[in-house]
């Protein structure tokens, strides 16, 4: 059963100023991927009770010097909240379900050797971590990693990339597989996880072929004036 949360009542200093993080300057390929994987989270958990985020501090404690954790992409499943200006785990509500971070540069070393730790303590359940950059920043060009919480340690477990390079998630029911500066989303079947505006596409390509199979040339339609 979904639970509706509401916000803290003060802010944490953080809210009000900025992380190391935040001074981070972000590539094309970064925000471009954050931006592409957003419309499909859009469509894939459209109707459900779910909230993503993108960068927002995340705390574990009442302390108000602590600092937070950002990730690029946080999914949080069964809850319903308004706006918020961050997130107290465990007040504000659960952890996240799924976090993703996409690598920079300056960031890549701790989202690798550090963050997984973080996001398991948080409670975290699956962390993902994707570089889109040309070329890789690691020299062996992989791009994709993954870990899972084992709840009985409260650590996370490396997930072992599958033949075809992908991994599975659990909680986004999907493949993550790379695919050069994206990463894409697939389901069980093998199909495409759309985003928003490729959702549209398609029904507006399925509408028009229909429309020749009843020798009506969709070109030839004019649209309704408002």
């Amino acid at each position: 059963m979904a639970k509706k949360m509401t916000d803290e009542g003060a802010y944490y200093y953080y809210d009000l100023h900025p992380t190391a993080e935040d001074l981070v300057e972000e590539t094309e390929d970064h925000s471009t991927l954050i931006y592409y994987l957003r419309g499909v989270l859009t469509v894939l958990f459209a109707g459900q009770r779910c909230r993503v985020y993108y960068n927002l501090n995340f705390y574990q404690t009442a302390n108000r010097k602590e600092y937070p954790v950002a990730p690029d992409i946080a999914v949080i499943k069964g809850v319903e909240v308004g706006r918020v200006r961050s997130w107290r785990v465990g007040k504000t509500g659960p952890a996240p379900h799924v976090v993703l971070e996409i690598a920079s540069q300056e960031t890549w070393d701790k989202d690798l050797e550090e963050k997984p730790s973080k996001y398991a303590a948080m409670g975290v359940e699956e962390y993902f971590a994707y570089d889109p950059n040309e070329p890789t920043l690691l020299r062996d060009g992989r791009r994709l990693f993954g870990w899972r919480l084992d709840r009985a340690t409260r650590t996370m477990h490396a997930l072992p990339i599958d033949a075809q390079g992908r991994l599975w998630s659990l909680h986004l029911e999907s493949y993550l597989v790379p695919d050069g500066a994206y990463l894409r989303l697939y389901d069980s079947a093998g199909q495409l996880r759309p985003t928003q505006a490729e959702t549209e596409k398609r029904r507006a390509d399925a509408l028009a072929e229909k429309l020749r199979s009843l020798g009506i040339d969709p070109d030839q339609i004019t649209p309704p004036h408002p």
